[in-house]
């Protein structure tokens, strides 16, 4: 669901898809081949939200500020399931974990992973490529060139998502028996393990 709040009116570029299940209140701008999962809540009432190109937003994410902040995923940002961004900045090429919690103006830099259940609190710096878990976070080492090349691999799925998902969702009645369905999806899958 898209809403328009106090006259302000979410700008979403076509080439985006938002699940029918997200919702995307007010001032929020969403770039090319961004991804809104199902369950997420991209709430632009207090202030702005700037979702940039390639980014991903995964089902059950929370994105939310402070009144007056601006909240800023730059390119290729991938945000899994269930993570919470509060008035944060998050870098260029980042992964934030499932279930993480970055909190009001944490900077998380280009190329970082933010383990899953970690907690950012406010003010938080992080410098670009670098690992953080844990709860409170710390920085543990360095994001190594393979687990980038990885990281980018698994956004670069994403990046196409929103194009599959214009072309073949659509609301189905189930199949009563598996064997209607089991070809089909063997068929899927030996297409997908090859990308």
């Amino acid at each position: 669901m898209i809403y328009e709040f106090n006259g302000f009116m979410p700008v979403i570029d076509p080439t985006a898809f938002i699940h029918p299940q997200a919702c995307v209140t007010g001032d929020v701008i969403i770039g090319k081949n961004v991804y809104i999962g199902p369950g997420a809540a991209i709430r632009g009432d207090w202030g702005q939200i700037i979702i940039n190109d390639n980014c991903n937003v995964q089902e059950n994410c929370t994105i939310h500020m402070f009144p007056g902040v601006t909240v800023v995923l730059h390119e290729q940002a991938h945000i899994g399931h269930g993570a919470i961004i509060h008035g944060a900045t998050i870098g260029k090429n980042c992964l934030v974990g499932m279930n993480a919690v970055l909190m009001d103006n944490v900077v998380v830099g280009e190329g970082c992973i933010i383990g899953a259940l970690a907690f950012l609190p406010n003010d938080m710096v992080i410098p670009s490529r670098k690992i953080v878990v844990g709860n409170p976070a710390k920085v543990v080492k360095d994001v190594s060139d393979d687990m980038l090349e990885w990281k980018t691999k698994g956004t670069n799925i994403y990046e196409q998502l929103p194009n599959e998902l214009r072309n073949t969702l659509k609301e189905c009645k189930p199949l009563l028996k598996i064997e209607e369905g089991r070809k089909k999806h063997e068929s899927f899958y030996k297409t997908h393990k090859k990308r």
